[in-house]
């Protein structure tokens, strides 16, 4: 079947020139003129409405499913626990060659009708899988007895859907946006720093890219079973010179080497963090419980980096997600 982009592009113009070969010959040349004006905007009209390979996937064999204006439904395909109420969630995508399509730094909105409440509840989280992973996403949730979402989605069978609506938030990674990242996570907040470490390491030169961004993480939480995600981040800074990762707990075992407490200024200067002192080519990232956010823009502040604003931009020294 003769597609449109021949239709128009081939088989009408070559109309045209033999109906003017066929009524004057004198016709012909201009013929041959319009028949190429037909044929050039015909193939230009069918680029411009056809979504290029790359757009469409072709050749990666992967698209974004994310659709950042509707809520769509994503079924639950497995469940890892991790303790008596954190696990990993993987969600399946509608294809297995399909993709979240999450920007770096990006966030998804989860949400659900919760009994007792009137309204939709929505909450945002960061997956800790990428774009590099077709088929599924994974979060990692710790469930509370008085959450809505995270309880909703701790309660979820293999099979049940989530809504999921994205991507959202003003960071976006580009590799080299600055030359050193310092990070300050607590709990869940390490999601988002995960995510992000993991990109400038697939980046390196070893790995074919160009990324030299050295990033300093401190991770605070209350006792060493808290430490989400501890054996990924050791390895990524056991393979990678470029990251390291300083331990907080408010409630250390016996011998523990890291830093004890709350994370304070003179911590945050310590030498065994290794933060970045404050430059034009430095960032530092914020995400954890609202308490220790506000008190890490404070600290930070108080060491000559600039003031976070209420709502971060992507151009912020101080980021908070």
């Amino acid at each position: 079947m003769a597609t449109p982009q021949y239709i128009g592009g081939v088989y009408l113009p070559l109309v045209i020139v033999l109906a003017a070969a066929a009524a004057r010959q004198e016709w012909i040349p201009y013929a041959f003129i319009t028949a190429a004006l037909v044929s050039a905007v015909s193939f230009f009209a069918l680029s411009v409405d056809t979504p290029s390979a790359i757009t469409k996937g072709i050749g990666s064999g992967s698209t974004g499913v994310l659709n950042p204006s509707e809520f769509q439904q994503y079924p639950l395909s497995e469940k890892t626990v991790l303790s008596y109420n954190t696990a990993i969630y993987r969600f399946r995508l509608p294809k297995s060659s399909d993709i979240l399509g999450l920007p770096i730094g990006q966030h998804i909105s989860l949400a659900a009708h919760i009994e007792g409440q009137e309204k939709e509840v929505v909450r945002s989280y960061t997956p800790i899988s990428s774009d590099e992973d077709r088929g599924y996403f994974d979060l990692i949730i710790k469930s509370y007895p008085q959450g809505n979402i995270s309880k909703h989605v701790g309660a979820l069978k293999i099979g049940e859907t989530m809504q999921v609506r994205g991507p959202k938030g003003a960071m976006v990674y580009s590799p080299n946006m600055v030359r050193h990242i310092g990070m300050i996570a607590g709990g869940t907040g390490i999601t988002p720093m995960l995510q992000i470490v993991r990109a400038i390491v697939r980046g390196r030169a070893r790995n074919g890219g160009s990324d030299q961004t050295r990033v300093d993480l401190i991770f605070a939480n209350v006792n060493h079973d808290d430490i989400l995600l501890k054996d990924d981040l050791d390895q990524l800074a056991r393979e990678d010179d470029g990251f390291q990762v300083y331990y907080v707990l408010n409630n250390p075992p016996a011998g523990w080497t890291g830093g004890t407490g709350f994370v304070t200024p003179d911590m945050i200067k310590d030498s065994q963090a290794k933060f970045p002192s404050p430059a034009k080519d430095t960032k530092v990232l914020l995400c954890g419980p609202p308490p220790m956010v506000s008190a890490m823009k404070k600290a930070t502040e108080s060491l000559s980096y600039e003031k976070p604003r209420a709502v971060s931009k992507l151009d912020d020294q101080v980021f908070c997600f």
